[in-house]
């Protein structure tokens, strides 16, 4: 009987993409010999910030119902980025529904001994740093960019609040010249 397995992926920008990370999952799945029951794909959520976090119960209810035993990610951070305590806390809730967590670029936490926490916590401290240490050096953009009297803003997203509406003159135009023209 083969393991089911569920994989984790999570972009924090709409300029990442899940496609990274999906293709080195999907090889360590098979190489296992493990079924992928389930896909998590979350993209442009931020889990410093807490957007992934209806994904998140999402996978641990169905952990709790015995969907798969084997959550694999490409990194812990793709997880977790709130600091040491989420992450043991996530591990142990694993652990409890009979669900090893696995990382592909992390082979030192697919353990299950206090070894592997203690690597995790530090693992999620680096991760919450490097967060904490990007959103410094993006304030300091901003504040260089405000002080130089340049425009601020984004890059438009996925989910469209930034793009701007359409022209549809010229089509609009050419389609009446058309009917116009025929017979």
């Amino acid at each position: 009987m083969s393991t089911n397995a569920a994989i984790w992926v999570r972009v924090s920008t709409d300029r990442q993409h899940e496609d990274n990370q999906i293709p080195d999952l999907e090889r360590l799945c098979d190489h296992r010999g493990w079924e992928i029951a389930r896909r998590y794909e979350i993209a442009d959520a931020s889990a410093y910030k807490g957007e992934h976090r209806e994904a998140l119960t999402r996978m641990l209810e169905d952990a709790h119902r015995g969907e798969f035993s084997v959550l694999v990610v490409s990194a812990v951070d793709r997880l977790c980025r709130q600091g040491i305590e989420e992450l043991l806390r996530l591990i142990r809730e694993l652990r409890e529904r009979n669900v090893s967590l696995v990382s592909h670029q992390e082979p030192w936490l697919n353990g299950a001994d206090a070894t592997s926490e203690l690597l995790a916590a530090v693992a999620a401290w680096v991760a919450t740093q490097e967060s904490v240490r990007r959103s410094e050096r993006i304030r300091a953009g901003l504040a260089r960019r405000r002080a130089e009297g340049k425009p601020i803003g984004g890059a438009a997203s996925k989910r469209g609040k930034d793009k701007q509406p359409r022209r549809t003159d010229g089509y609009k135009q050419a389609w009446a010249r058309r009917k116009a023209d025929a017979p």
